[in-house]
């Protein structure tokens, strides 16, 4: 299981692996690189003098599991999706294994490509964008997902890998209440970036990108600040742009037993390629945001079931206490309202399930009448989405209190593998999978 370490990542002198700051001086290429992030992104981000070594540490690329998963969630995040534009079988090969490398590279805080400096070649393309020049590795981290028609699509097989896609890899069903944009759902291959720098997160996807082409193309991505949720009991608990605090029981990397029974894929489960991996989940929930503003605090907390100010669930004081679904006032109706969010979502109002949640704030301009298109881009990871995500968002769907306010507007489905094993170079994003 990875996990940042205490310190700055340290940097090979073989092979060409420039850090990023030894290139920066080295060149004399000015720090104040022009980001693709936007400057709305860019805001807060941490800089390479950021005093909280944590911040900007690199967190292992290899282990047992892919890291972005179990990783203490970092604030911002760049996830994509893209499609293939080939059917060669050994182009996308060759594509994921110098994926794979640039992904090692930038996650400890190096450029992307494997030619150090040569990259400045006054006389041909850099071979790194060169908007993280000069910035830590910020706790980078890439996670790697195949979507369903990764496997092929409308009965061609090209990449004859057909009878390797794993039964529970499926497009999720229609439910009630979304209105879903195609441009916004699918893909044949995700790539969730996340760290606590945005010019550092839009910078590997970038060049991922730059990478893929001729083999795959961009099909959306959706650009993410201030998680909603935390992966480990020594973060805080976030809020949402509803001003609540987002994922309090969220199950945590610290939760070993719960993640092997509701995360991570078991022998028997699948296919053999993807034990020890995963299946992430995205839905894109734009929030109305004005309605939402003009409701009544009592009101507010009725459909979510906590208390806007502590995040204690009604009826208790504390943000951790135990839900008191049982719990009822002098009137003798429930304390949490038998629709609110809170015990809708609850294990115990789901036979148990869990889900590991790992969303972001959004934030993408207005929609053309005064109505900003803002929300949460969500995130699960699961051990089996037929038998937990789909069950639980079905009954969310049709009985939440909280469908009021928003609308799923895109969604995507991916099997993550299990990570790349140490000391192993010919290992690469999706071997298991292609040469297994």
């Amino acid at each position: 299981m990875s996990s940042p370490d205490s310190g700055p990542a340290s940097e090979p002198d073989g092979g060409g692996l420039f850090s990023r700051r030894r290139l920066l001086g080295a060149a004399g290429v000015s720090a104040a690189v022009v980001g693709a992030a936007g400057a709305g992104a860019l805001a807060g981000r941490a800089s390479a003098a950021d005093p909280q070594a944590a911040m900007n540490a690199a967190v292992p690329f290899r282990g047992v599991r892919q890291a972005g998963i179990v990783t203490p969630a970092q604030d911002r995040m760049h996830f994509a999706t893209f499609d293939l534009t080939t059917d060669r079988r050994d182009d996308v090969i060759k594509m994921l294994r110098e994926w794979t490398h640039m992904a090692e590279r930038m996650t400890a805080g190096a450029q992307a490509a494997r030619d150090g400096a040569v990259g400045l070649n006054p006389y041909s393309p850099p071979t790194d964008t060169g908007e993280a020049l000069g910035l830590p590795a910020s706790a980078l981290t890439l996670t790697i997902g195949f979507g369903p028609s990764f496997f092929g699509r409308d009965g061609k097989d090209p990449l004859g890998i057909a009878g390797r896609r794993p039964e529970l890899l499926a497009d999720l069903p229609k439910f009630p209440n979304e209105t879903m944009d195609p441009s916004q759902c699918g893909g044949d291959i995700c790539i969730q970036a996340c760290a606590n720098d945005p010019q550092v997160a839009v910078h590997a996807v970038r060049n991922l990108a730059r990478v893929g082409f001729g083999t795959a193309a961009v099909r959306w991505s959706q650009l993410g600040f201030g998680r909603t949720s935390s992966t480990s009991h020594a973060q805080q608990t976030p809020r949402n742009l509803f001003g609540f605090k987002d994922g309090t029981a969220n199950i945590m990397a610290e939760d070993t037993g719960t993640l092997d029974e509701q995360v991570w894929v078991r022998d028997g489960d699948g296919p053999d390629w993807l034990t020890g991996g995963s299946y992430l989940i995205t839905r894109r929930i734009r929030m109305r945001i004005e309605p939402w503003d003009r409701t009544t605090l009592i009101e507010q907390e009725r459909v979510i079931g906590r208390a806007k100010g502590s995040g204690a669930p009604l009826g208790r004081a504390d943000e951790f206490d135990a839900l008191p679904l049982d719990l009822t006032g002098d009137d003798g109706e429930p304390v949490i309202d038998p629709l609110a969010h809170v015990r809708l979502a609850s294990p115990e109002d789901n036979d148990g399930v869990q889900i590991l949640r790992r969303g972001y704030n959004f934030t993408d301009g207005t929609d053309g009448f005064g109505h900003l298109d803002a929300g949460l881009f969500f995130i699960a990871f699961v051990r089996n989405p037929a038998t937990q995500f789909i069950p639980m968002q079905t009954k969310l769907a049709k009985r939440d209190l909280l469908t009021e306010y928003i609308v799923h507007t895109g969604t995507g489905i991916f099997a993550t593998p299990p990570g790349i094993p140490d000391g192993d170079p010919d290992a690469y994003w999706g071997s298991t999978l292609l040469e297994g």
